[in-house]
């Protein structure tokens, strides 16, 4: 393979009579070495903000059990996330688990549009062609999606063993939880750790929208981190999913309500009412983060600062998510403003 189609995703051709496409958009912790890590230790490459331990071996299990295709990715999400809308703020990593990115902290868009062409496109055009070929043989495939989360955040322990994830659309979902839960010492939760209704997603982009079943999977990394664990779950899946891939209920496209906009319109709620609890807003932490990273020696001007931590710049952030606060949270936050 030649270093210009290096970052082309691994693709597992399978047979599409399977009726199913099994999808890993974190499945490395690769980069070209002209990125240098993004500045990050090596240490650092080996944690789950660089990638999603033993999703990969637990795809290629799974793809293998039921002969289905699969696409992996092969880029590290440090340096973009497949998993994101091209318009997420959180699609190229600044702060990644409360530690700044030196090789994003700074990143313009002409950067970004350019990790798009060489890295986020080549795997996105794959899962689109892939669903068009299996729909031209007459089949509308189920699409999994495998994802792992780290067994404690922020150092709270998360007891799940696996989190099934899904938006509207519970088809797979829900008799897949009934399968798994015949073995009785399994934590299952549903849209746990995360909630699987994220615009701009994977399976926002390529099922929910056009209404093919889908699910993501979230496997406790502990689990999956030794190569023989992430197989023995690879094949878990399979034999939990192939009575539920083998319904023709399945592979339809069917069209379901999405609860994105609900959530937007919670978050945005959540955002204010959680800045009038703490006291503070995310601009005085930028100036706090700004203080800091001066302090340190490395300079941040107001804007770098900020757009650390919206995401993006600024203003941007603004017309795009800024909600006007109530009357009553207006009132509670000059009550309680401290700063």
């Amino acid at each position: 393979m030649t270093h210009a189609d290096s970052w082309e995703p691994e693709i597992i051709a399978g047979d599409v009579a399977s009726g199913v496409l099994v999808l890993c958009d974190h499945a490395t912790n690769a980069m070209p070495p002209e990125y240098a890590a993004l500045g990050l230790p090596a240490a650092e490459l080996e944690r789950h903000i660089a990638y999603d331990i033993g999703a990969a071996e637990a795809s290629r299990s799974l793809a293998q059990a039921l002969g289905a295709p699969a696409i992996l990715s092969r880029f590290s999400r440090l340096l973009i996330d497949p998993n994101r809308g091209v318009d997420d703020p959180t699609l190229v990593m600044r702060l990644a688990d409360g530690s700044i990115v030196p090789g994003n902290a700074r990143i313009d868009g002409a950067e970004i549009a350019a990790r798009l062409e060489r890295f986020y496109q080549p795997y996105d055009l794959a899962i689109g062609a892939a669903i068009k070929k299996s729909i031209a043989a007459g089949i509308v495939p189920c699409i999994i999606s495998i994802h792992s989360f780290t067994p404690s955040m922020r150092g709270k322990a998360r007891p799940l063993h696996v989190g099934l994830l899904y938006d509207g659309d519970e088809r797979i979902a829900q008799p897949l939880r009934a399968a798994l839960a015949r073995d009785s010492s399994l934590a299952i939760g549903m849209n746990e750790p995360y909630d699987g209704a994220l615009e701009g997603d994977t399976l926002d982009r390529h099922a929910g929208r056009r209404g093919i079943a889908n699910v993501l999977v979230e496997i406790r990394q502990d689990l999956i981190s030794a190569r023989h664990e992430a197989r023995d779950w690879g094949e878990r899946l399979a034999a939990a999913l192939r009575d539920i891939v083998s319904d023709p209920r399945n592979h339809v496209m069917v069209p379901h309500p999405s609860r994105v906009q609900s959530r937007h319109l919670a978050a945005a709620k959540g955002d204010i009412d959680l800045m009038n609890l703490a006291g503070f807003c995310r601009n005085c932490l930028s100036n706090w983060l700004k203080e800091a990273s001066d302090a340190a020696g490395r300079p941040l001007s107001k804007e770098e600062s900020r757009t650390l931590i919206y995401g993006m710049p600024y203003e941007e952030w603004r017309a795009r998510f800024q909600k006007e606060a109530t009357p009553e949270q207006k009132a509670a936050f000059a009550s309680g403003h401290r700063h």
